[in-house]
């Protein structure tokens, strides 16, 4: 597994996958990005295709990470199987949510994660871990909600999570609609997602549209950062084309 490299650099970049297609997703690992996110919640990666798509860009140096619908034990436990790096829980409101993602991840005594030698992660059996306590993927606890704003620095805390990972189109939104008084702009937010990593050693992650806020985005402390998707850069190709066309 190649999480080691998320947790130990300063800055890691990555980019979304949404189309679902193994040939896109190996195009994307031809360049010197740190991840992928291989969106199992609104792209088009189904449970059929997912291991295709393992198969074609594991051999590479990104790490891979699988973001779920939902929790789900038996969705987590069958992408690390299949060959993820690591795990993307959206909607993570309470520390106890971000345990149980944990435990779902990890081997007995720390987790319940259920153990076959077999799987693919694992070489069909050619090459199982000799300590199943070194079995840590990665975590990256999805921040989308007001109540996961409130219980920041309790979801930090949590051992095993590695990222805290904001989505900015959920969070504006949960914070649009909360009837709160003196709610949080989304700023003050990301500033208070960005202290709670910090202060538990822990990454702050976001994905961002606009090319231009990635430096504006590091100067806040975001050091897990992902830009675009591919469906967003082939929009963009196409809407060139079509300037360039006239049309």
């Amino acid at each position: 597994m190649k999480e080691t490299s998320i947790r130990q650099s300063p800055f890691s970049l990555g980019t979304w996958v949404s189309t679902g297609s193994p040939v896109v997703a190996e195009l994307a690992t031809q360049y010197p990005l740190d991840w992928l996110l291989l969106d199992f919640e609104h792209g088009n990666t189904s449970e059929a295709t997912l291991p295709e798509i393992l198969r074609g860009i594991s051999h590479r140096t990104a790490s891979i990470i699988v973001r779920i619908p939902e929790f789900s034990p038996s969705a987590i436990g069958r992408a690390l199987d299949w060959g993820a790096d690591g795990i993307m829980m959206p909607h993570v409101r309470t520390a106890d949510e971000a345990i149980r993602c944990v435990q779902a991840m990890r081997y007995p005594p720390t987790g319940h994660r259920g153990y076959s030698s077999s799987v693919r992660s694992y070489g069909y059996g050619t090459t199982p871990p000799g300590d199943l306590a070194t079995v840590n993927p990665l975590f990256f606890a999805q921040i989308e909600d007001l109540s996961g704003i409130d219980n920041i620095d309790a979801i930090a805390a949590v051992d095993g999570v590695d990222v805290l990972f904001v989505g900015p189109a959920d969070l504006k939104l949960a914070l649009a609609a909360a009837v709160k008084p003196n709610k949080p702009t989304f700023e003050d937010a990301l500033q208070q997602v960005a202290a709670a990593a910090t202060k538990q050693g822990k990454q702050a992650g976001i994905l961002l549209r606009d090319h231009a806020q990635l430096p504006v985005m590091r100067s806040l402390g975001y050091s897990c950062i992902a830009v675009d998707s591919d469906i967003a850069l082939l929009r963009q190709g196409y809407e060139r084309l079509m300037r360039d066309a006239g049309r």
